[in-house]
């Protein structure tokens, strides 16, 4: 058994938000049916290279467990069978502009009379509220909004982008908590309702201790490199043959600190608040002294003291790390023509009823036919007459 075992998701989502939220529902139990325009897909099949055997490697990170079937909903015949899906569905998924799905009748205030108990999850970069409503929203576009590139970067660069699409990534992991949250809701109620989701929200709320300290203190935080606002040291230092990270979160985790790197009890420094306030001051003191050695010879020494540290890894040296072998965060599924496919394994652990990873991602239109007769019981010869006229 899985939490969303028998949770039907009609997704109407492309790119990485919406596509991220139904791949967390799907690795869950979830039965999702991505719904994709016919020849073409989601957008993000063509995003490449690298491909693999023609399959973009971007899609196929965030499609797993699901099934694909083409199908033009903007023809009058493939919204008769979209209004059959959603029939079927617990869930539909979309990230259309505000308004978009209004004209076919496919928003929520249409469907939830007729289908009370539908979740109706919709991902928007402003979402559906607010005088900024119909703007699109973009992944580097919202953490320029959202104030998250006013913070990242060093502080005489330029404001710095995250290397990973955050705000899309991080609208696609509330919106699947939202709709977790909408089914639970109906189990006690018996309706469902709609999750509004914006990007713009999405990044602000990820600005926790910065927008408390904003508000505390007025003042209006910069870019900071690698160093934490309010703890010091926290940030990455120089070692003499690479960067590692330290993290000295208590003032009994630098007692420890300085026994390992031998460095006098200076009474300017001996609290949190002190080496922030007198950062400018206390940086050169602790930097010079870790320039003496590499990087493993302090790694390991503060490991065995019990002093937070880490460091700074390419990709190849996190994926060969044996913790995350232990903790299954590498999987590989089998591939229709791809073969073996490597992915990322479940961040989630649940002891009695886990999620699993048991389809690859989708070929386009790959489950077209089996959802369409198999579900809405469609004929050979009606399926076969929605191909001729492209609605499938």
């Amino acid at each position: 058994m899985r939490p969303l075992d028998g949770i039907t998701i009609l997704d109407l989502t492309r790119v990485l938000s919406g596509p991220y939220c139904t791949m967390l529902l799907a690795d869950m139990g979830a039965r999702v049916i991505k719904v994709e325009q016919p020849g073409k897909g989601d957008d993000t099949r063509a995003w490449g290279p690298p491909f693999l055997k023609g399959e973009s490697a971007y899609f196929l990170s965030i499609n797993r467990n699901k099934e694909s079937v083409t199908l033009d909903f903007k023809q009058p015949e493939g919204q008769a069978v979209l209004r059959q899906l959603v029939a079927k569905a617990d869930v539909l998924a979309e990230n259309f502009r505000p308004g978009t799905l209004t004209k076919l009748g496919f928003d929520y205030q249409t469907l939830a009379a007729q289908y009370p108990r539908l979740v109706y999850c919709s991902i928007s970069g402003f979402g559906h509220t607010g005088p900024r409503r119909n703007e699109p929203g973009y992944d580097a576009v919202m953490q320029g909004e959202g104030g998250l590139m006013s913070i990242t970067g060093m502080p005489d660069g330029p404001p710095v982008r995250l290397g990973v699409a955050i705000a899309d990534i991080v609208t696609g992991m509330f919106a699947a908590y939202g709709v977790s949250m909408a089914l639970f809701a109906r189990e006690r109620t018996g309706r469902g309702q709609e999750v509004d989701l914006a990007m713009l929200d999405s990044v602000v709320a990820l600005l926790t201790y910065q927008a408390g300290n904003y508000f505390a203190s007025g003042q209006v935080p910069a870019r900071l490199g690698n160093r934490h606002p309010s703890i010091v040291p926290y940030e990455t230092f120089a070692a003499s043959d690479g960067d590692f990270v330290l993290a000295v979160g208590t003032d009994e985790q630098w007692r420890r600190f300085r026994e390992v790197v031998h460095l006098p009890d200076d009474p300017r420094f001996a609290t949190n608040r002190q080496r922030v306030t007198s950062y400018d001051e206390f940086r050169p003191f602790v930097a010079d002294a870790l320039r003496r050695q590499p990087r493993q010879h302090w790694i390991d020494r503060f490991t065995a003291a019990g002093v937070p540290c880490g460091s700074v890894r390419t990709l190849q040296e996190l994926f060969a790390d044996p913790q995350i072998d232990a903790r299954d965060m590498i999987a590989s599924i089998e591939h229709s023509t791809i073969g073996p496919l490597r992915a990322l394994g479940l961040p989630v652990k649940l002891s009695d009823t886990p999620g699993a990873i048991r389809t690859p991602p989708p070929l386009l239109g790959q489950h077209t036919d089996a959802v369409l007769s198999g579900d809405l019981g469609l004929s050979p010869g009606a399926i076969a007459g929605l191909r001729r006229q492209n609605v499938i």
